[in-house]
């Protein structure tokens, strides 16, 4: 097996699942009732709900970052091994530091533990998402989707159980954004993938399970028919399941 196959399928096999469940609220005020979000065990489950809604309260609650929210409830991976020390959070923005270059922004985990970080296994990374050429380069020389992929490189690095992804592609361009969902698909094999997103087809492509916000609930839907990730972007079914999602998304309250 070469190195880019082991790094995708990860040897030790795929990641446990993850539960959430409980209330959130803020002060007095509920935002989120009686939740249940039960992540596939190395697959893509796909967050989807309006504005305001508290998705990325979830992934921050996920991360063991501070929502300013009261949460009232357990946090449990399948295997029963605790979750602290096994998440990597992506957020919307690629948060590259601009006075480091794209392999010191893919080390800058390993830099901020006081650890050394593994050049060959960086350039490697860099190398498989087609970025050696751009190595040596800062972040403001950099496309948009090339900074992306350095963040993706970047959580790769990390090489956790649970990733959780709070709408990393929504910026990009149509074309970009779907490759970058193929590309993310097959990087991020074997982990357990939260995604937030506000994009039905993105959903449609991804998800191995869909869960919808609504109101103060959570509601899990329907699965796309076809083997996730990633299904074809001109798939019938696929054209049909995310266009219902997004009617569901557009029908009143």
């Amino acid at each position: 097996m070469t190195y880019g196959a082991a790094e995708t399928k990860r040897a030790r096999g795929s990641a446990p699942g993850l539960t959430l469940t409980g209330d959130v609220r803020f002060g007095t005020v509920p935002l989120l009732e009686e939740v249940t979000l039960d992540l596939v065990p190395g697959g893509w489950t796909c967050l989807l709900g309006p504005s305001g809604a508290g998705k990325s309260t979830l992934l921050r609650l996920i991360a063991g970052l501070d929502t300013g929210s009261q949460f009232d409830g357990s946090i449990a991976a399948s295997d029963g091994q605790d979750v602290e020390g096994r998440v990597a959070y992506m957020a919307q923005d690629d948060l590259l530091l601009p006075w480091l270059d794209l392999r010191g922004n893919v080390a800058v985990g390993a830099r901020l533990r006081g650890e050394r970080p593994d050049q060959v296994r960086i350039d490697r990374l860099i190398d498989r998402l087609g970025l050696a050429q751009h190595a040596t380069k800062r972040p403001s020389k950099l496309s948009g989707g090339q900074r992306q992929r350095a963040a993706i490189a970047r959580t790769l690095m990390e090489d956790k159980d649970y990733v959780l992804l709070d709408e990393p592609f929504s910026a990009l361009d149509a074309r970009n954004r779907a490759d970058m969902q193929d590309l993310a698909a097959a990087q991020l094999a074997g982990r357990t993938v939260l995604l937030v997103t506000h994009d039905p087809m993105e959903a449609a492509r991804l998800g191995h399970k869909v869960y919808l916000m609504e109101g103060t609930r959570l509601h899990l839907l329907p699965k796309p028919s076809g083997p996730p990730p990633i299904r074809p972007a001109d798939d019938p079914d696929t054209l049909a399941y995310g266009a219902a999602l997004l009617a569901r998304l557009r029908a009143p309250e």
